[in-house]
């Protein structure tokens, strides 16, 4: 398995990172912690650029996020002009974790607001890669 099944382009064939991927299939999004100092990253890492070892450990990113801001795409760039319009956004979730993520289709513009719940999900494009996006939370 490699990387080569993430997102909607994607040059990069190899990572250290591959079962990041792995998880998205089993439709659970990931980040890691480092055991020897704590720090917790996403997209996660398998070497911690804090205290340079590679003592990680995976989690899942579960429960509702907070929406911190967005953006409507209108033009979109290399791989996604035949996506736009569609909307960019950062969520916090819980322990401080920041994602940036699309908001799915399924969230209509209007109802697009700051603070709004949402959380995080895997998801599945037709050519069979993986992707995650933020759908409204409960």
């Amino acid at each position: 398995m490699s990387f080569e099944k993430f997102g909607i382009v994607n040059y990069t064939k190899e990572s250290k990172a591959i079962d990041f991927v792995a998880y998205l299939e089993q439709g659970k999004v990931m980040a890691t912690r480092c055991k020897t100092c704590e720090t917790i990253y996403f997209p996660p890492q398998v070497d911690c650029p804090k205290c340079l070892l590679s003592n990680m450990e995976w989690f899942e990113v579960k429960g509702n996020g907070k929406l911190l801001t967005y953006s409507t795409v209108k033009y979109g760039p290399l791989g996604f002009e035949d996506k736009a319009p569609y909307t960019l956004a950062v969520g916090e979730f819980e322990e401080g974790i920041k994602i940036f993520a699309i908001l799915s289709q399924d969230i209509e513009e209007d109802e697009i607001e700051v603070g709004m719940l949402i959380k995080v999900v895997a998801a599945k494009l037709p050519d069979d890669r993986f992707f995650f996006e933020f759908e409204p939370g409960a």
